[in-house]
């Protein structure tokens, strides 16, 4: 791959201005970042305002051989929008229209710079809701869950980005524009490609507007709160609770090393002996909302069992709630330093994880607190270390490996809505064999055929 070069510059200023364009070492400097906390200093940072204009960089740069990393807002855990081989960085933050709204249709189409909170409040203005609701929606982009697809707790009933996306304007690595996808809720005409590129973590092509499939907003809802004594009492009631026909709308799980540190951290009142703890909401009409809470009720009530709680109230709803919000917070008063993965392995063997990680805990002398979307299975591994001991630094990369080794042997992922990027590049041949990864990278070869577009990313090297 080619450095950039003035005459580069000159003919990207060109394309979107000068005025956005950062040259400056001091202004390219935060591009080089994401949430993964890792930096490579890009060689030029610029920011498109339209497609048109998307279509000339991507094409520039196949001229000239920079590599290409297009970003969001940086939010992403995994390295994706880390700039490794320098090269451009394209922002899209500027690409923040929201094209049309069409309530008639539950769709919605907008630019990738948009937020997915702004998208959020939109929908509900006309009644409705777009699934994805990652914890960083007040932050994040379309545009960056779309490339992640990234989910959160409401995946558990209403399904990942994927299902929520209908289709795809874009520009392959190519430069050529493409249309995937319908308008319409049904469609088979052709290969999916839409759901190829939706957490392709941009190296397959950039997105420059979706399809947004809208979901009505539920009348009523109910958040629930049940505290077991083991970590095993709370996943078989979690096997119990998405067993019987009512679904809820979110399952979280916090395992007893997070309580501990939430009592510590935000003097909440949970049981001393608590193991583990599920939120659950259910959603739907509001006449149906007793029954739902009956149901969930009764599939969580078990061996174990603690203490259960109905939240009616908005007060309460936002006192449970903060129980899950205190989470973050408090791990950063643990330790400087996380290593935070998302593993997903079958609902049945969530005390297996639990249990394998508390072994590893004490193995490498390392904390581990384990919470997340447990009716997924999608448990957020939190690995805590202080990257200024040189011992906890030299044991943390061999325990998270020994992590994924744990996840697989269970039947499980290595990711379930952070993506690979560059953390667990170099792990994912483990989950998938040789010729699976030869057909991908195929596939990459033909999107992209210079191989532009976020390198070094995803696959491990050759």
């Amino acid at each position: 791959m080619a450095k950039v070069s003035n005459d580069f510059a000159s003919e990207l200023a060109q394309v979107v201005g000068a005025d956005n364009v950062l040259t400056d070492p001091a202004d390219r400097w935060t591009y080089g970042y994401d949430n993964s906390r890792k930096h490579a200093a890009p060689e030029i940072v610029a920011f498109a305002v339209e497609h048109a204009q998307v279509k000339e960089i991507v094409s520039l740069c196949n001229r000239y051989r920079v590599p290409l990393v297009v970003r969001g807002r940086g939010t992403g855990t995994t390295g994706s929008a880390i700039p490794l081989r320098g090269g451009l960085v394209l922002s899209l933050e500027r690409m923040d229209r929201i094209v049309d709204m069409d309530p008639a249709n539950r769709v919605m189409r907008v630019e990738p710079g948009v937020i997915n909170e702004s998208i959020q409040q939109l929908a509900a203005e006309h009644g409705f809701f777009w699934p994805p609701d990652p914890t960083s929606s007040p932050f994040c982009t379309v545009g960056g869950n779309l490339a992640l697809n990234a989910a959160g707790p409401r995946a558990v009933k209403y399904g990942t980005t994927r299902e929520n996306v209908l289709g795809l304007r874009a520009i392959t690595g190519a430069g050529i524009e493409i249309h995937t996808g319908v308008y319409t809720t049904k469609g088979v005409v052709g290969y999916d490609l839409t759901r190829l590129i939706v957490g392709s973590e941009g190296t397959l092509a950039v997105i420059t507007e979706a399809t947004l499939k809208l979901t009505p907003q539920p009348q009523a809802k109910r958040t629930l709160q049940a505290i077991y004594a083991t970590v095993r009492d709370s996943a078989l009631a979690v096997s119990r609770i998405m067993a019987q026909p009512l679904i809820p709308c979110a399952l979280e799980f916090i395992d007893g090393a997070a309580i501990d540190m939430i009592r510590d951290y935000a003097k909440v009142d949970l049981p001393e002996d608590a193991g583990a703890m599920l939120m659950i909401e259910v959603d739907g009409p509001e006449v149906a909302m007793q029954a739902a809470v009956d149901a969930v009720s009764q599939a969580a009530n078990g061996k174990g069992l603690l203490h259960s709680a109905v939240a009616v109230t908005a007060q309460e709803v936002a006192a449970l709630w903060a129980i899950r919000g205190a989470l973050s917070p408090a791990l950063r008063k643990i330790a400087p330093n996380k290593l935070n993965e998302d593993v997903v392995v079958p609902v049945s063997r969530i005390p297996d994880l639990v249990q394998g990680l508390e072994q590893l805990s004490r193995e490498y002398d390392i904390p581990i607190v384990n919470f997340g979307h447990a009716g997924n299975g999608n448990l957020h591994v939190n690995l805590l270390y202080d990257s200024q001991d040189p011992e906890q630094e030299r044991r943390a990369r061999p325990c998270l490996s020994r992590v994924f080794d744990l996840v697989l042997q269970l039947g499980g992922t290595l990711s379930g809505e952070h993506g690979v990027g560059r953390e667990k590049r170099d792990y994912i041949n483990r989950e998938i064999d040789p010729a699976t990864l030869d057909l991908m990278r195929s596939i990459k070869r033909q999107f992209d055929p210079n191989g532009i577009l976020n390198p070094d990313k995803i696959f491990p090297p050759q």
